[in-house]
Protein backbone atom coordinates (compact mmCIF):
# COMPACT_ATOMS: atom_id res chain seq x y z
CA UNK A 1 0.00 0.00 0.00
CA UNK A 2 1.46 3.21 -0.99
CA UNK A 3 2.30 5.56 2.05
CA UNK A 4 1.42 9.28 1.78
CA UNK A 5 4.69 10.54 1.13
CA UNK A 6 5.03 7.58 -2.25
CA UNK A 7 1.94 9.69 -3.32
CA UNK A 8 3.49 13.41 -2.50
CA UNK A 9 6.96 12.06 -4.80
CA UNK A 10 5.25 10.73 -7.11
CA UNK A 11 2.76 13.75 -7.63
CA UNK A 12 6.17 16.10 -7.44
CA UNK A 13 7.65 14.08 -10.38
CA UNK A 14 4.51 13.90 -12.44
CA UNK A 15 4.39 18.00 -12.09
CA UNK A 16 7.94 18.69 -12.75
CA UNK A 17 8.19 16.56 -15.72
CA UNK A 18 4.75 16.56 -17.70
CA UNK A 19 3.14 20.09 -19.09
CA UNK A 20 -0.59 20.37 -17.39
CA UNK A 21 -3.12 18.70 -18.51
CA UNK A 22 -1.00 16.01 -20.30
CA UNK A 23 -2.46 12.32 -19.92
CA UNK A 24 -0.44 10.21 -17.86
CA UNK A 25 -2.11 7.56 -20.02
CA UNK A 26 0.25 7.89 -22.56
CA UNK A 27 1.61 4.26 -22.72
CA UNK A 28 -0.64 0.95 -22.74
CA UNK A 29 -1.81 -0.40 -19.88
CA UNK A 30 1.17 -3.20 -20.13
CA UNK A 31 4.22 -0.76 -21.19
CA UNK A 32 6.37 -3.70 -21.56
CA UNK A 33 6.84 -3.78 -24.61
CA UNK A 34 9.39 -6.36 -25.71
CA UNK A 35 12.06 -8.74 -22.89
CA UNK A 36 15.18 -9.59 -24.47
CA UNK A 37 17.58 -12.67 -23.60
CA UNK A 38 21.05 -12.36 -24.64
CA UNK A 39 22.13 -16.28 -25.08
CA UNK A 40 25.76 -17.72 -25.87
CA UNK A 41 23.71 -20.87 -27.30
CA UNK A 42 20.50 -18.87 -28.90
CA UNK A 43 19.17 -22.73 -29.87
CA UNK A 44 19.35 -23.91 -26.32
CA UNK A 45 18.04 -20.58 -24.82
CA UNK A 46 14.91 -21.20 -27.38
CA UNK A 47 14.33 -24.36 -26.06
CA UNK A 48 14.34 -23.06 -22.63
CA UNK A 49 11.74 -20.36 -23.22
CA UNK A 50 9.36 -22.11 -26.17
CA UNK A 51 9.49 -25.38 -22.84
CA UNK A 52 9.58 -22.96 -19.77
CA UNK A 53 6.65 -20.67 -21.56
CA UNK A 54 4.91 -22.56 -24.14
CA UNK A 55 5.49 -19.79 -27.20
CA UNK A 56 6.49 -19.90 -30.54
CA UNK A 57 10.06 -17.80 -31.44
CA UNK A 58 10.13 -16.64 -35.26
CA UNK A 59 13.00 -14.93 -37.08
CA UNK A 60 12.82 -11.14 -36.59
CA UNK A 61 11.28 -9.23 -39.43
CA UNK A 62 13.22 -6.21 -41.07
CA UNK A 63 13.88 -3.43 -37.94
CA UNK A 64 13.52 -5.62 -35.21
CA UNK A 65 17.24 -6.56 -35.27
CA UNK A 66 18.78 -10.30 -35.36
CA UNK A 67 17.80 -13.12 -33.57
CA UNK A 68 14.08 -14.25 -33.03
CA UNK A 69 11.43 -12.75 -31.36
CA UNK A 70 7.30 -13.60 -30.34
CA UNK A 71 4.62 -12.08 -32.73
CA UNK A 72 1.87 -12.06 -29.94
CA UNK A 73 0.71 -8.91 -29.67
CA UNK A 74 1.29 -7.93 -26.39
CA UNK A 75 4.71 -8.08 -24.09
CA UNK A 76 7.03 -9.74 -27.14
CA UNK A 77 10.11 -12.01 -26.32
CA UNK A 78 13.15 -12.00 -27.89
CA UNK A 79 16.23 -13.86 -27.98
CA UNK A 80 19.66 -13.03 -29.63
CA UNK A 81 23.63 -14.06 -29.94
CA UNK A 82 24.94 -12.52 -27.05
CA UNK A 83 27.75 -9.86 -27.90
CA UNK A 84 29.45 -6.84 -26.11
CA UNK A 85 26.84 -4.06 -27.15
CA UNK A 86 25.27 -2.03 -24.00
CA UNK A 87 21.86 -4.52 -24.75
CA UNK A 88 23.67 -7.75 -25.54
CA UNK A 89 25.10 -8.66 -22.16
CA UNK A 90 21.96 -9.15 -19.84
CA UNK A 91 17.85 -9.48 -20.46
CA UNK A 92 16.56 -5.89 -20.70
CA UNK A 93 12.65 -4.58 -20.71
CA UNK A 94 11.87 -2.94 -23.29
CA UNK A 95 9.41 0.26 -22.26
CA UNK A 96 6.85 1.68 -24.91
CA UNK A 97 6.75 5.22 -24.89
CA UNK A 98 4.85 7.73 -27.92
CA UNK A 99 7.60 10.16 -27.60
CA UNK A 100 10.78 8.68 -27.20
CA UNK A 101 12.95 12.19 -27.65
CA UNK A 102 10.83 13.43 -24.72
CA UNK A 103 10.98 10.28 -22.52
CA UNK A 104 14.91 10.10 -23.04
CA UNK A 105 15.16 13.67 -21.61
CA UNK A 106 12.88 12.59 -18.62
CA UNK A 107 15.23 9.83 -18.34
CA UNK A 108 18.44 12.32 -18.10
CA UNK A 109 16.20 14.82 -15.72
CA UNK A 110 15.19 11.92 -13.33
CA UNK A 111 18.76 11.29 -12.96
CA UNK A 112 19.47 8.33 -14.87
CA UNK A 113 21.54 8.24 -18.71
CA UNK A 114 21.27 7.19 -22.21
CA UNK A 115 23.65 4.56 -23.13
CA UNK A 116 22.74 3.68 -26.48
CA UNK A 117 20.18 5.93 -28.65
CA UNK A 118 19.22 4.06 -31.66
CA UNK A 119 16.03 5.26 -33.10
CA UNK A 120 13.20 3.59 -32.55
CA UNK A 121 14.82 2.06 -29.38
CA UNK A 122 17.60 3.38 -26.78
CA UNK A 123 19.51 1.42 -23.84
CA UNK A 124 19.24 3.44 -20.55
CA UNK A 125 20.17 3.25 -16.82
CA UNK A 126 17.64 4.35 -14.20
CA UNK A 127 19.02 6.77 -11.23
CA UNK A 128 20.34 3.46 -9.72
CA UNK A 129 22.22 2.14 -12.46
CA UNK A 130 19.77 -0.62 -13.77
CA UNK A 131 19.74 -1.36 -17.45
CA UNK A 132 16.40 -0.67 -19.39
CA UNK A 133 15.19 -0.05 -22.96
CA UNK A 134 12.85 2.40 -24.35
CA UNK A 135 11.41 2.13 -27.49
CA UNK A 136 9.02 3.82 -29.67
CA UNK A 137 5.35 2.75 -29.52
CA UNK A 138 3.92 1.27 -32.63
CA UNK A 139 0.59 1.91 -33.62
CA UNK A 140 -1.20 -1.22 -33.91
CA UNK A 141 -4.38 -2.15 -35.75
CA UNK A 142 -7.23 -2.33 -33.07
CA UNK A 143 -9.42 -5.57 -33.75
CA UNK A 144 -12.84 -4.83 -34.89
Amino acid sequence: MPTDSDCRIRAAVIESHYPAGMSLDVVARHPVALVEFPADDPEQALRFWVGVLGVDFQEREAGEGDGWQTHLGQTELGVHRRGAGPGDRFSLPYFSVHDLSAALRRVEELGGSVIHPRPPWAICRDSEGNPFALMAAQQRPRAQ
